[in-house]
């Protein structure tokens, strides 16, 4: 077993292990017991009752957080001629074709989001050994592969707070929500926007229960055990 500081050991004892709290208590909770030194996260994690290896219960999708990360976002664009020129007017932070795709190739990724114009895609393929394992790579159904006319959209929702959700091969999901200093009503609307929008990805294969549990926790702090019930049931605002 890990060992836990006494910092940490102080904001579990805030938490009853065996209870399952509603979201709006989870959400003050979290903050309660937040206790690093920086702005930490917000995060949800997910135990999904489907299968991975089945290509009819994979679960992904994206939502647009209303109330945004609380980060600045950088968006990098694959993109030339009339895309390109799009991306530079929208403010996307780097763009560019083949000497972007050599920088990363080289060992370059401070970005946080990447868009690239369909034209792109059979270029950037062979990055997606070094993008793809961080969920860099653009994908169409993500609306991360957008034709030129889309670029300006598609890096504004970036820049808000557009979250892209995927099941990863342990049947987990595991997002942000914000940071700890969002007031409890903006992390509650983002909560609600996200869980809407999973739901809503539940795939027709799937049988039984689809989510099996739901933690809420910071980056530093001890897991939440939330209401499933009240929990799927949040609708956006």
């Amino acid at each position: 077993m890990a060992h836990r500081g006494k910092k940490y050991l102080e904001a579990a004892s805030k938490i009853e292990a065996d209870r399952s709290y509603s979201a709006s208590e989870a959400v003050d909770l979290a903050k309660q017991s937040s206790f690093a030194r920086f702005d930490e996260t917000v995060e949800l994690h997910l135990r999904m009752g489907v299968d991975p290896r089945q290509a009819d219960q994979q679960v992904r999708g994206t939502a647009l957080l209303p109330y945004g990360l609380g980060k600045q976002v950088r968006v990098l664009v694959f993109a030339q001629g009339d895309g390109a020129r799009m991306a530079s007017e929208a403010g996307a932070d780097y763009v560019g074709s083949d000497d972007l795709i050599q920088r990363i190739e080289g060992g370059w990724i401070d970005f946080d989001v990447a868009i690239a114009t369909p034209d792109m895609m059979g270029r950037i393929g062979r990055l997606g050994r070094i993008i793809g394992r961080k969920g860099l790579m653009p994908n169409p159904k993500s609306g991360t592969v957008v034709p030129p006319a889309d670029i300006p959209k598609a890096i504004s929702e970036a820049r808000m707070g557009r979250v892209e959700f995927k099941l990863d091969r342990t049947a987990l999901i595991h997002l942000p929500l914000g940071k700890v200093s969002f007031e409890n009503q903006k992390l509650m609307s983002n909560l609600s926007t996200l869980m809407d929008a999973i739901v809503k990805a539940k795939p027709s294969g799937v049988k039984g229960q689809f989510i099996k549990s739901a933690y809420l926790t910071t980056t530093m702090g001890p897991g939440i055990k939330l209401d499933l019930s009240s929990t799927m049931a949040l609708q956006p605002e």
